[in-house]
C-alpha cells in the first residue's frame, strides 16, 4: 500500500455539517482515499454503530478509515488507523496497544514533529495552517512552518485548517503529501463535485 498516494485528500467527518455516513459515500464517490471518522460529542455507543457501517463503505472503495482520538474505538470497528492529538493516548502507548494500526499524530511545530517520527507515527497531521471554524483554539501556524515540518520529518505530512480550492496550490508549495479538509467539502452543494475539484487542484490538472 502506498500511504502517501491514499492520504492525498485526506476527509474528515462532522456531523454538525452533513451525515457521517452520507458525507463518506459522497466523498468517496468523488475519489478521496482517506477517511477520518470525527464524533466528538458522541458516546462510545454511537461512534461504533456508525463506525462499523462506515468501515463497510470504506471497504467497498479502497479506502482507509481513521478514528479520531480513540484507539478503542478504532479497534473495534477495524479501522485501519487512528489520529492522536496532544491531548490522547500517548503514541507510544497506542503503538503497544494497537500495533497494527496505522498512527497519525497532530503537531504544530517542527520540535512535536520530530517527536512524532521519534514515537512511531506513521503520518503527521499539521496545522492549522489557516484560521478555521472547524476546531475551537486551532493553533495558526503559516505556510512557513508548515514547510519547516515538512522538511524535518521522512513521514508524509498532512495539511490541515482553514484549506479550500482557492488556497489549495499554496498549501501544496510547501511539500506537504496530502491535504485534509472539512467544511470545504461537507458544507458544499455537491461534495461529490467538491471532492474531485480538491483531487483536481491537488494532482495539478
Amino acid at each position: 500500500m502506498n500511504l502517501r498516494e491514499k492520504l492525498k485528500l485526506y476527509v474528515i467527518t462532522d456531523g454538525r455539517l452533513r451525515d457521517e455516513i452520507e458525507s463518506v459515500k459522497l466523498v468517496l464517490e468523488g475519489g478521496a482515499k482517506a477517511i477520518q471518522l470525527r464524533m466528538k460529542n458522541s458516546t462510545t455507543r454511537q461512534m461504533v454503530e456508525k463506525g462499523i457501517r462506515i468501515r463497510k463503505i470504506v471497504e467497498d472503495y479502497g479506502a482507509l478509515l481513521f478514528v479520531d482520538d480513540r484507539v478503542d474505538v478504532a479497534l473495534a470497528i477495524e479501522a485501519h488507523g487512528v489520529h492522536l492529538g496532544p491531548e490522547d493516548m500517548p503514541l507510544k502507548m497506542a503503538r503497544i496497544i494497537a500495533p497494527q494500526l496505522l498512527i497519525g499524530a497532530t503537531v504544530h511545530s517542527v520540535e512535536e514533529a520530530i517527536k512524532a517520527q521519534e514515537d512511531g507515527a506513521d503520518y503527521i497531521g499539521a496545522g492549522s495552517v489557516y484560521p478555521t471554524r472547524s476546531k475551537e483554539n486551532a493553533v495558526v501556524i503559516g505556510l512557513e512552518n508548515l514547510r519547516r515540518i515538512v522538511e524535518s520529518v521522512r513521514i508524509p505530512v498532512v495539511a490541515i485548517g482553514g484549506i479550500n480550492i482557492e488556497n489549495v496550490r499554496n498549501v501544496l508549495s510547501t511539500g506537504v503529501d496530502g491535504i485534509a479538509v472539512i467544511s470545504s467539502i461537507l458544507v458544499a452543494e455537491n461534495p461529490k463535485e467538491a471532492t474531485r475539484r480538491m483531487l483536481r487542484e491537488i494532482e495539478g490538472r
